[in-house]
């Protein structure tokens, strides 16, 4: 029994978690999308129903999310003439006194500015965590693209009416997603449970904005459907059990792999930069294998930003989607929270991973493993006096909630980045 227990202290506890109520999407995206959420967010919004107001920079409606225009000839392939010198000193002087796990990768594409770029140990690698969702979401375009190459209409018309039905794949996940009947005006915060039907739009919301794993594998799920049945897609659900119940398991892990790990090798990212391995549910891992660990760096996530800005993340209209369901419009977490940014538009995926060993006198605490404590934050900020920077920030500094620290460098990066080059 001795022996039993010392195992369990010992296990590995992988969590990507991020808090309730962050959410994304332009508050007037319901009759676009069909994501019901935003109903609400739009009744709110003309206060016909009571609720928290949106901070000024999350306001934007769905016209006013662009992809900026010049920097189509940007290339991060040699940074050499991008780094600014003063920016790199400025940036260096926020460290000396902070963990050196600290790896970031700043990016200034403000019009009328030159290019400006700044980077500490943005090659180190760390456990991508939730910001690996945004592997899927390439993904997911990516698949959508397969299947209707020439219209992008049927592409939006297969996002907003094909329902999925919540299974065994979104086992176990303890986040809230939100959940609004327009019909009934039912609105409830909760775990998705199986039965839930949510079309492919919503899933994608509930992965990007609410950080919900079981939307992940849900959604990753799918474009293995999407990638094997291809314009035989949708599978009736007979067909869909038939398939993952007999297809070659390790045929069915490279194609698992395939089918969110192709898109970023596509825009010139590669294996070391970003890779994205395993499931985010336990049912999901179970039913299939992974393909080595997941894990990105500061420089692997910029050009993942820089690419989407640019509209290569399949094509424009797919790298705009991607781009409105990162838009932050409800409460603001971690580096998104600086109040400095609270009348700039922010596009934000942010992710934490955490584990414990034993050790005397320390009790492991969510955000706060002493073996591994990742947090994460990948941002691009649109500030109202026309300044765009974008900030990829990675950590790993065990024992802390790192979410102050993160908020707080939003501030100092905020203040260093209004200096004029």
């Amino acid at each position: 029994m001795k022996h039993f227990i010392s195992f369990i202290v010992l296990m590995v506890f992988w969590l990507a978690f991020l808090p309730e109520g962050a959410h994304a999407y332009p508050f007037d995206g319901y009759e676009y999308s069909g994501i019901r959420r935003l109903k609400r967010l739009e009744l709110i919004m003309a206060e016909k129903i009571p609720g928290p107001r949106l901070l000024p920079g999350a306001a934007l409606n769905l016209s006013s999310i662009a992809l900026p225009s010049d920097i189509k000839e940007l290339n991060l392939s040699d940074t050499g003439p991008l780094v600014d010198l003063r920016l790199q000193q400025k940036i260096e002087a926020l460290f000396p006194n902070r963990d050196e796990s600290y790896s970031l990768a700043i990016l200034d594409i403000s019009p009328g500015r030159p290019v400006r770029l700044a980077l500490r140990q943005a090659d180190r690698r760390f456990a991508v965590g939730s910001v690996g969702k945004l592997a899927i979401a390439a993904g997911l375009f990516n698949e959508l693209q397969r299947l209707f190459p020439d219209t992008v209409e049927k592409r939006h018309e297969l996002l907003k009416n094909r329902m999925v039905v919540a299974g065994p794949w979104i086992e176990t996940d303890h986040h809230d997603i939100p959940v609004f009947l327009p019909d009934t005006g039912a609105f409830a915060s909760r775990p998705a449970k199986q039965g839930d039907r949510f079309s492919l739009y919503e899933w994608a919301d509930h992965m990007i904005s609410a950080s919900a794993n079981s939307a992940a594998s849900t959604l990753w799920k799918e474009l293995i459907l999407m990638r094997h049945f291809g314009k035989l897609y949708p599978p009736s659900r007979e067909e869909e059990d038939v398939f993952f119940s007999t297809f070659p398991k390790q045929q069915l892990s490279f194609l698992a792999a395939a089918v969110v790990n192709e898109p970023l090798l596509a825009i010139g990212i590669s294996r070391e930069e970003f890779h994205l391995g395993s499931f985010f549910t336990s049912q999901g891992k179970k039913k299939i294998s992974g393909e080595g660990d997941s894990f990105a760096s500061p420089f692997g996530l910029l050009k993942y930003l820089v690419a989407m800005e640019q509209g290569r993340i399949i094509d424009p209209w797919s790298s705009l989607e991607i781009k409105r369901l990162m838009y932050t419009t409800a409460k603001r977490i971690r580096y998104a929270s600086s109040p400095s940014l609270s009348k700039a538009a922010v596009y934000f995926k942010s992710g934490s991973l955490y584990r414990c060993k034993p050790e005397p006198g320390f009790t492991c605490k969510k955000y706060m493993g002493n073996q591994e404590n990742i947090m994460n934050s990948v941002v691009i900020v649109e500030q109202s006096d026309s300044r765009i920077y974008m900030v990829t920030l990675m950590s790993n500094v065990l024992k802390k909630n790192s979410a102050l620290d993160h908020q707080t460098l939003a501030t100092e990066i905020e203040a260093l980045m209004k200096t004029q080059p």
